[in-house]
């Protein structure tokens, strides 16, 4: 809160909500890049194929991490047909292959995966193909989000506390070392170091159990499981929170000598001032406490990772400089208790100084992380990262708004004759004295001047509307009202680290969309006029797009079994343009028909002419529309 000249603090306020607005709408509070999405398989979603594949490939559009059970093939009848775990294809850390069991019977195989993308968030889905034909019974898969188990649940709490933990162990020690070094002896200000140091230990420990059965979708006994424990323990994100918890026992050290340079509970030590040493110690360990997040999550994948580490490190300090900063001058100005020592005005002017700039860094890293997150600003409103930001937003201008009563409450209770500036000499001692602002009021308990009252002889100024007393307590009231928003911002930070990004969720629409059916299956009846020959021949168009096609072709009896044919013809002609017919050229693949150049020119939709004769004079011609889709951009 600035403490000077109402009408110098507009400008400076204005362009301080403008610019948060601005790189919290772009930016957001989470680190940047993107979550995995599938953008291929072989075989294709849907597709029909005449003999069984020797194994299954998924590709995605990031590296992702593999388990034993990250891809799943199960037959109709629910039993599992990859008999060892998935690898990635040929070195390539964007895919997944596991190889099938041999003789796979006729009907519809599903394959079920779950992979942990760059970021450390696991992804999940399913899709199937069939053998010969469909059969009426497929294998059932879960159809719940990745993360929407026990396990995944508790993991998002206990990432909301670490969050929180960190704002207010960085803002705490962010306002004694810089603001006022004498706060590190009152009582709130130190429960707020400890609950903030404990909250990082304790979720620190949870999220190390819960990260197994969280990557893995399993119960949350599995938590437990020493093989699970050890695995995570050799991952990326588990040696993240290892290396936080180092962190945390270095940092216990250095609060505990805080705490006895600082003083006694009480308060009644003398200040102490801490050195440059300190200071620069305890930058280093909250720096690295950030990295942990930003090495294991978000700015780890993606482009520009060099950059965006650091970004994401100083984004993540500046939140908990401001928030948690908030929340240890909401602690003191709240505090109770006779005697208790006065806030100094310099402290409330440097938190006001240290606050502004801890939004200047949010602007700038969010700028930046604007570029990697959202995108666009249609992705604001058409994505659930961009709704979620858009709460955020809100929040962030409340806050504000609630900041701009504080610094004009600040400026009448530290100066409320209008002499902020103005000092008196300290009979003997040469320094000055400084406006201070009670934590309990103790201005008013006893006889005597106020502490922050102007010496004898100073002309008095007009009191400010509603007495000292009630503008302290509108004071701290107004400051609990942007920490209460602080806790709302810090959930929306939590949800956004866990939600895919608005870049990454385009990006994933517009694969999906590229892809478009990756086969076009036509079953069409047919009779020959002849007795015993009748049935039905599939025609599987892989992928439909314009451009080089493969075409299968099936006969089935009127029963439903395989029939052998002698011959079968397929021609394509695109009416609307007069283009065609085109000769697929089929040849026999001994039990099906098969040609693997066929090229289509244009889009749109093609009529397909199938002859297929059984005997030596049976035959006969069907027809049926087959759509084919343009290029992917």
């Amino acid at each position: 809160m600035h403490t000077g000249s109402p009408h110098a603090r507009a400008p400076l306020a204005v362009l301080a909500l403008v610019a948060a607005v601005a790189a919290l709408l772009l930016g957001g509070a989470g680190p940047a890049s993107a979550h995995s999405g599938l953008t291929g398989s072989d075989p294709a979603d849907g597709s029909v194929l005449a003999s069984p594949p020797p194994h299954v490939t998924l590709t995605f559009t990031e590296t992702v991490g593999l388990s034993a059970d990250s891809v799943r093939v199960l037959s109709p009848d629910n039993e599992r047909v990859n008999p060892r775990p998935a690898h990635h294809a040929d070195g390539r850390g964007n895919t997944g292959r596991v190889e099938l069991a041999d003789g796979l019977a006729q009907g519809t195989y599903t394959v079920a995966w779950r992979v942990v993308s760059a970021d450390g968030h696991p992804i999940s889905g399913a899709f199937v193909f069939s053998v010969g034909r469909p059969s009426e019974t497929a294998a059932e898969v879960p159809d719940t989000a990745a993360g929407d188990t026990a396990a995944g649940r508790l993991h998002g709490v206990f990432r909301h506390v670490a969050y929180s933990g960190l704002a207010l162990l960085a803002g705490a020690a962010a306002f004694v070392l810089l603001c006022w070094p004498g706060a590190g002896a009152l009582r709130p200000v130190r429960r707020l170091l400890a609950a903030g140091w404990a909250a990082l230990a304790v979720s620190t420990a949870a999220l190390l159990l819960l990260r197994g059965p969280y990557e893995t979708g399993g119960p949350l006994t599995a938590a437990l499981d020493p093989a699970l424990l050890g695995q995570t323990l050799t991952g990326r994100a588990g040696g993240a929170l290892v290396v936080r918890f180092l962190l945390l026992g270095a940092t216990a050290v250095l609060l505990l000598r805080l705490a006895r340079r600082a003083g006694d509970p009480d308060g009644r030590a003398e200040e102490w001032c801490p050195g440059r040493r300190v200071r620069w110690t305890a930058a280093g360990l909250a720096a690295g406490l950030a990295l942990t997040w930003a090495a294991a999550e978000h700015a780890a994948a993606g482009i520009q990772v060099p950059l965006a580490v650091p970004a994401s490190v100083l984004h993540l300090l500046a939140m908990g400089v401001w928030l948690g900063g908030l929340a240890t001058l909401a602690a003191v100005l709240g505090g109770r208790g006779a005697g208790g020592p006065a806030v100094p005005a310099r402290a409330v002017g440097r938190f006001s100084t240290l606050a502004f700039a801890a939004v200047a860094v949010l602007v700038g890293t969010g700028l930046y992380q604007s570029w990697r997150q959202v995108g666009s600003w249609e992705a604001l409103t058409t994505t659930s990262f961009g709704r979620i930001l858009l709460i955020k937003t809100a929040a962030v201008v409340l806050m504000l708004w609630a900041a701009s009563f504080s610094r004009r409450l600040a400026a009448r209770v530290l100066d409320p004759a209008g002499t902020a500036g103005a000092t008196s000499a300290d009979t003997g001692a040469g320094r000055m004295r400084e406006p201070a602002l009670a934590v309990a009021g103790t201005a008013a308990a006893g006889p005597g001047p106020a502490p922050g009252a102007p010496s004898a002889g100073a002309k008095a100024g007009p009191p400010a509307p509603g007495g000292a007393e009630g503008q302290r307590r509108r004071l701290r009231r107004t400051v609990a009202a942007e920490a209460a928003l602080g806790v709302l911002v810090l959930t929306a930070t939590t949800v956004l680290t866990g939600t895919q990004p608005g870049r990454a969720a385009v990006r994933s629409a517009e694969a999906a969309a590229a892809r478009g059916p990756q086969v076009r299956v036509v079953t069409v009846p047919f009779d020959t006029g002849a007795a015993g020959h009748r049935g039905t021949v599939q025609i599987t168009l892989a992928p439909g797009r314009v451009g080089e096609n493969s075409v299968e072709a099936v006969v089935f009896t009127e029963d439903g079994g395989l029939a052998a044919v002698p011959e079968i013809r397929l021609n394509l002609t695109q009416t609307d343009l007069d283009i065609g017919p085109i000769d697929a050229k089929l040849t026999d693949r001994k039990g099906y028909w098969a040609a693997y150049d066929l090229r289509l020119p244009v889009p749109g939709e093609w009529n397909a002419a199938v002859t297929v004769r059984t005997g030596d004079i049976d035959q006969a011609t069907v027809r049926a529309p087959v759509p084919v889709t343009g290029r992917p951009k």
